[in-house]
């Protein structure tokens, strides 16, 4: 075997371990997209509510398809999801299964829980409810990023106006008054 040979053969080796241990830190991490403000990304929390409501009407039991949705969701909502899962797995009362023992959320978690709870006391189906917090969520984040696009775009005509603006008064008027100037005068001397 020749030395280039050996070389690749050692480096896909040295390089193969490593490239599972990146796929597997990139699987991890993107299960909790966090936005700068801290909070857990809308659309990462209504595909969440998406699986969950989609096991509900498969007719899964609200305990399994909890349990099913959790290894989706971003941190907290998974919390929630894994503690409701386990309580009603043990038979808890869905209300107590669904209620907030301390944990920290946010208002996606606690849409979730009321919405839960609702739908324990009334006996209303679940899965419709879920499934139009989903969207609910969907549309929030899309009007959000509609804001930040209109509001980017207001504050990138100022710098271009102030880079345009001059350009256009030394090409464009400029030329014309020294243009017009230069035929009064030459008309009021003659």
């Amino acid at each position: 075997m020749s030395i280039p040979a050996l070389l690749l053969a050692a480096a896909l080796l040295i390089t193969g371990g490593s490239s599972r241990v990146r796929v597997r830190t990139v699987v991890e991490t993107s299960a909790t997209v966090m936005s700068p403000s801290g909070a857990a990304d809308s659309l990462a929390v209504a595909s969440t509510f998406d699986v969950f409501a989609t096991c509900l009407s498969s007719g899964m039991a609200v305990s399994s398809a909890a349990a099913a949705a959790a290894p989706s969701a971003p941190r907290r909502l998974a919390a929630v999801l894994d503690r409701a899962a386990d309580m009603l797995a043990l038979g808890a009362d869905p209300a107590a299964a669904w209620s907030n023992s301390g944990l920290p959320l946010d208002n996606h978690g606690d849409a979730l829980l009321r919405l839960a709870r609702r739908s324990a006391m009334s006996g209303a189906a679940l899965a419709q409810g879920v499934s139009d917090l989903a969207d609910q969520l969907r549309h929030d984040a899309a009007s959000a990023a509609d804001a930040r696009a209109q509001r980017a775009s207001v504050l990138i005509a100022g710098p271009l106006g102030l880079c345009y603006l001059p350009a256009f008064v030394c090409l464009g008027i400029v030329p014309i008054v020294a243009g017009l100037a230069g035929d009064v005068l030459r008309s009021g001397l003659a």
